[in-house]
């Protein structure tokens, strides 16, 4: 396939890289070591039109695709990763699930503030007992007249206790099949709704400028119209919502990787060891160039995914093995980046020491690495 950008992807590309060299990469540190969300740059993103960009001009939206968004969070993960996650789960995890499963209604309430980046969507998926098994869900919500009653526990949710926060869509299950197995729905809940409580923020490795929160639900109750799409097929909808999350992880993964051959190309060039630069050194020159093929095949492999998408193919296998092979390039290159840096990679003032604690968990979040291997297997009919 040919993945050459058009001209209207590469301007827009171009425009971000600028953007993220010129706005992001001379504040975020300080957010970064303060663990401060970047307000700031958020709203400079919504006004850029970042949050909606693939959405419907009619709902806010700038009318763009897929391939559109993922460009964009390649270009910001090469500078930083929470900024970049921030959008990712603002579109991917936030608005998305409204657009493809919303009501007229719900569409028309949240998708114009969602797309201008005025407010974020979250999505209450994980639960402390069942990460990968999203099927083994335990919270629970209950018909009472014109309302559900939620109660329950969410886990290591973006975007979800912000200034900004305007909901989050919350899996839950609502009745039970034949057989017991369980009916799981997804559910709109406005921030703020009594009973939602916001556990403070956790201490993490990485990704220390995006919002992540435990979220509780003790009798959350919201009118009954807050059903997303139809009730049972929440697990279903969450699927497909992750199928394509995955893309966009694996573009960002990808843009943590550049970011790193970037950083350690410049370092090469500069720092100096027995009278010559370090970049003179073979051994150096080797891990440089077998970082940026690793960063270009991670990127034809999103590419790859996000073209079946766009031209309506099936994608499940290209965008699990795109989002297996970018993570693991992510901490492959984070890692050669600190050790080219020696031990100025371990020092936080430098770029690599962040890239270092943010790749981690693109091996666990939307996914881990060994449900990616399930999937593939599962679409190669291994078994």
């Amino acid at each position: 396939m040919d993945h050459r950008l058009s001209p209207e992807h590469e301007e827009l590309r171009r425009t971000v890289e600028a953007f993220a060299h010129d706005v992001v990469a001379p504040r975020i540190a300080e957010h970064y070591e303060r663990h401060t969300f970047p307000y700031e740059i958020v709203r400079e993103m919504g006004q850029m039109g970042l949050f909606g960009l693939p959405f419907p001009e009619e709902y806010g939206g700038m009318g763009g695709d897929y391939l559109a968004l993922c460009l964009v969070l390649e270009e910001l993960a090469r500078v930083d990763s929470s900024v970049a996650i921030t959008l990712e789960a603002g579109v991917s995890l936030g608005a998305m699930p409204i657009h493809r499963f919303g009501t007229e209604a719900q569409k028309r309430a949240w998708l114009p503030r969602l797309c201008a980046g005025e407010i974020l969507g979250a999505f209450g998926l994980t639960e402390p007992g069942c990460g990968s098994d999203a099927g083994g869900t335990r919270t629970t919500a209950v018909r009472d007249g014109d309302a559900w009653v939620i109660n329950g526990t969410k886990s290591f949710i973006t975007n979800s206790g912000t200034d900004i926060t305007g909901f989050v869509t919350v899996t839950a299950v609502t009745g039970r099949k034949p057989d017991g197995a369980p009916l799981i729905s997804t559910i709109i809940v406005p921030a703020g709704t009594p009973g939602l409580t916001v556990a403070p923020p956790y201490s993490k490795v990485g990704w220390n400028a995006s919002d992540t929160h435990e979220l509780s639900f003790a009798d959350v109750r919201v009118p009954a119209t807050n059903l997303l799409g139809e009730e049972g097929r929440g697990y279903a909808q969450f699927l497909s919502v992750l199928d394509e999350g995955r893309i966009a992880i694996s573009a960002l993964s990808t843009g943590l990787a550049q970011g790193c051959v970037d950083e350690s190309l410049a370092y090469a060039r500069t720092r100096t060891a027995f009278g010559r630069p370090i970049g003179a050194n073979q051994a150096v020159q080797f891990k440089l160039a077998d970082m940026e093929a690793r960063a270009h095949t991670a990127r034809t492999a999103w590419r790859d995914a996000a073209s079946r998408l766009l031209a309506g193919e099936p994608f499940k296998k290209a965008a699990a093995i795109a989002k297996l092979h970018s993570s693991d390039v992510a901490v492959t290159n984070a890692r050669e980046a600190t050790q080219i840096h020696g031990g100025y990679g371990f020092m936080n003032e430098y770029p690599v020491a962040r890239m270092w604690r943010d790749a981690k968990i693109l091996e666990i979040g939307e996914g881990t690495s060994e449900v990616q291997r399930m999937l593939i297997a599962r679409e190669l009919s291994v078994g």
